[in-house]
């Protein structure tokens, strides 16, 4: 199913704190999510850890936004993560949001509807890069070096459970299980 709402009471949560902190409230991690995707000149780098075919790791920075409930981001179709995409959706993103840590698990696939890609595009645009949809997948004049020539595919994940860890008060660190 995975996370699709701002619902507290869809998902179940535990306290994986070990110094006595309260479990995170789900909607701390979602206002800085939702808030990420908007915030042009930040730099927010967000980490794709996909997995090799012989089962060893494999992490790139992507430039992933959260829209909706879920993460999205693009990569080339010749590059190491997509192919590893390609073989086993699983995957998680992580990223350092102002008081939050998150890693987000579940699996990608990859999105070929125009109006998602369009509003997706839009929202890169928005943040200086410009991109466009395209043919069934993001154009642009030019992309991080690591995202392979374009056109781009673009993958969204949905999310099975996400881990956050408090970086400032008040601390805390909480697993989330969006698929119950």
């Amino acid at each position: 199913m995975g996370y699709k709402g701002s619902k507290e009471a869809d998902m179940e949560d535990k306290n994986l704190d070990i110094y006595g902190h309260k479990p995170i409230p789900w909607s701390r991690a979602l206002r800085q999510l939702e808030a990420q995707a908007h915030e042009e000149g930040r730099g927010r780098t967000c980490w794709l850890a996909t997995v090799d075919p012989d089962g060893s790791p494999h992490v790139a920075a992507v430039g992933a936004l959260w829209v909706d409930g879920q993460f999205y981001f693009t990569s080339g179709p010749r590059t190491r993560k997509s192919r590893n995409l390609v073989a086993n959706a699983k995957c998680s993103v992580s990223v350092s949001l102002d008081d939050i840590d998150i890693v987000i698990e579940g699996t990608a696939r990859k999105v070929t509807d125009m109006p998602t890609l369009e509003r997706v595009a839009s929202l890169y645009a928005a943040l200086g890069w410009p991109a466009r949809a395209e043919g069934g997948a993001i154009a642009a004049e030019f992309s991080a070096p690591s995202a392979g020539r374009g056109p781009w595919n673009l993958y969204v994940v949905t999310s099975r459970v996400a881990v956050g860890v408090a970086t400032r008060e008040p601390h805390g660190a909480t697993r989330w299980r969006f698929d119950r």
